[in-house]
């Protein structure tokens, strides 16, 4: 039985507004020198102000909400009547030990497909030095990329991404996703990138439950009867595991996104503020020891270069215990022309990586946050992320804010 913490919680809104490989290793330290006051306990009075902030958001839902109930298992309840879907209705109490090693291995990839006969090529779509000028051209299908294993540990060579793990209808998924600096909290981001589908089901559905996120997941790359038996514990989750607190997705996803088809890709993107299960004050950057710029104006798909792509394939032939990636060019894909350009690669990584980071060497040289793994075909030969622009940077922005 998983004991439960009841825990002080910000308002949780879903914002609307409208060459040569690069091998990225992401080398990590864990910084705790011990003389931080950021263990300090909470005073009485703000612990009490922030319980009251918790009554007052669900105080505010349109049906009643019994917090307990939750806790002890109500969470399962997907009644669409009571399935929080709009700005203002994100909850997701921590219960503590819901996540074991073993709970993991049971967590299922989210089918995120698209017909690729169904993609409109261009084999004559001219170049543009202008990220406008992409907007509703596709260019011919990318030749696959195989999946190359991000060498153990992955605290040395991927230690900002991670898995992604939460509640559906269908039981426990999981994606990936990676720690992003946070310009509101210098060397001490607690916010994490991955894509819209793994945190909201898009148009008829709602936001999932038990959003949690875990870095260097399987640091030392155990085979999969070793990283789910819990006593592997402290290798599974290394860094520990933590809880969205607060989450935001473009409205764009919450409106048009399905499973299959791709609606809502151009706009398949999320950000989560997360605090750590074990109740400790080191924010998740400074326990990890590095996080990853988001370029949110990215050049045209012409000057991007070489991309690497990151996740944790969980679908046929993977297992989901790896860390993987793919390094290509990427062309553009275009769904919905009105919508910045999708960007796509080769890459054989199948569900599971969804919401991974796109990585390519930004002019300071070091890796930066382009895109993320967004939709593939059922074949699993390539893999497709949205261009981060100002609706996602909105989405960004919003959740920074929370935090400042």
């Amino acid at each position: 039985m998983s004991s439960i913490r009841r825990r002080s919680s910000r308002r949780r809104i879903a914002l609307a507004t409208t060459g040569m490989a690069v091998c990225l290793a992401l080398t990590a330290s864990a910084c705790n020198d011990g003389d931080s006051d950021d263990n300090a306990q909470p005073t009485e009075e703000a612990t009490a102000g922030e319980n009251r902030e918790l009554q007052d958001l669900l105080d505010n839902l349109p049906f009643d909400f019994d917090l307990d109930a939750w806790l002890e298992g109500g969470w399962e309840n997907w009644d669409e009547e009571t399935w929080l879907r709009e700005i203002g209705e994100f909850v997701n109490p921590i219960i503590e030990g819901l996540w074991d090693a073993d709970r993991m291995g049971d967590a299922q990839d989210p089918d995120q497909s698209i017909d690729d006969g169904s993609i409109d090529e261009d084999a004559n779509a001219p170049d543009s030095d202008d990220p406008l000028d992409d907007r509703g051209v596709t260019d011919l299908e990318p030749t696959p990329v195989e999946a190359d294993a991000v060498p153990t540990p992955y605290t040395d060579n991927g230690a900002p991404i991670g898995k992604v793990f939460f509640d559906s209808p269908e039981g426990p998924m999981v994606c990936s996703g990676t720690v992003v600096t946070d310009p509101n909290a210098p060397g001490k981001s607690n916010l994490v990138a991955t894509a819209g589908h793994c945190v909201h089901a898009g148009t008829g559905g709602g936001w999932y439950r038990n959003l949690s996120f875990v870095p260097a997941y399987n640091n030392e790359g155990l085979p999969p009867e070793q990283a789910e038996d819990p006593a592997n514990g402290d290798s599974v989750f290394p860094y520990g595991i933590y809880w969205a607190n607060y989450v935001s997705t473009t409205q764009y996803w919450i409106d048009n996104g399905t499973t299959t088809g791709g609606e809502g890709a151009h706009g398949d993107f999320a950000i989560m503020s997360v605090e750590p299960e074990d109740g400790s004050g080191l924010s998740l950057e400074e326990t990890v020891g590095s996080a990853v710029d988001i370029n949110f104006d990215a050049p045209a798909v012409s000057g991007l270069g070489t991309v690497s792509l990151y996740g944790f394939p969980a679908a046929d032939p993977y297992d989901g215990v790896l860390m993987y990636r793919c390094t290509d060019t990427p062309g553009r894909l275009s769904i919905d022309a009105s919508m910045p350009v999708m960007y796509w690669a080769g890459c054989t990584m199948t569900g599971g990586s969804s919401g991974g980071p796109w990585l390519r060497q930004g002019d300071n040289g070091q890796a930066e946050l382009i895109s993320i793994n967004s939709i593939g075909p059922l074949e699993s030969t390539w893999l497709a992320g949205p261009r981060l622009d100002t609706e996602a940077r909105g989405v960004f922005d919003h959740v920074s804010s929370q935090n400042s």
